[in-house]
């Protein structure tokens, strides 16, 4: 069975009951965590997977806004094929929510302000508009949520 997320809001854990506000119950999650698995796909369609820091922004569980460098492997293997896994688990509750979706590559201005921080430019030298900053753009189309020794798929809407 696969829920809708963002209509339903709600994931059926069978025996283990429901969680409500799931949408919100995952957003928590994912906003304590301090690091970001993601992954990619590779020349020969292989997962290539790596942890990042946390989103920079997130709207709901459906995009989210990471910085990178544009010299990256990942932002190639992005630019080839925008598939993307973004991971995020509590190690301390032992739960943790994957999402399947699609990554694009920004280099516009307002996305790079966007997102932009005081200390950034000890990643980005040359500031905001340094050629070597990029944004990543995921965008979660489903998902699947772990907690209680329980799992549900869901898609988001």
């Amino acid at each position: 069975m696969c829920l809708a997320i963002e209509a339903a809001d709600k994931l059926d854990f069978g025996g283990n009951g429901m969680i409500k506000d799931a949408a919100q119950t995952i957003g928590n999650l994912i906003d304590k965590q301090s690091v970001s698995i993601i992954s990619s796909v590779d020349d020969n369609g292989f997962p290539n997977t790596k942890a990042m820091l946390p989103p920079r922004k997130r709207e709901g569980i459906k995009t989210f806004f990471f910085t990178t460098n544009t010299s990256s492997l990942r932002v190639s293997q992005y630019r080839e094929n925008p598939k993307a896994c973004v991971y995020f688990f509590d190690k301390r509750f032992f739960r943790g929510v994957m999402l399947v979706g699609m990554i694009e590559v920004l280099a516009d201005a307002a996305s790079k302000e966007m997102i932009w921080q005081e200390g950034d430019t000890m990643y980005y030298p040359k500031g905001v508009t340094d050629p070597d900053y990029c944004v990543l753009k995921f965008t979660a189309k489903t998902g699947r949520y772990y907690t209680d020794f329980s799992s549900e798929n869901f898609n988001i809407e």
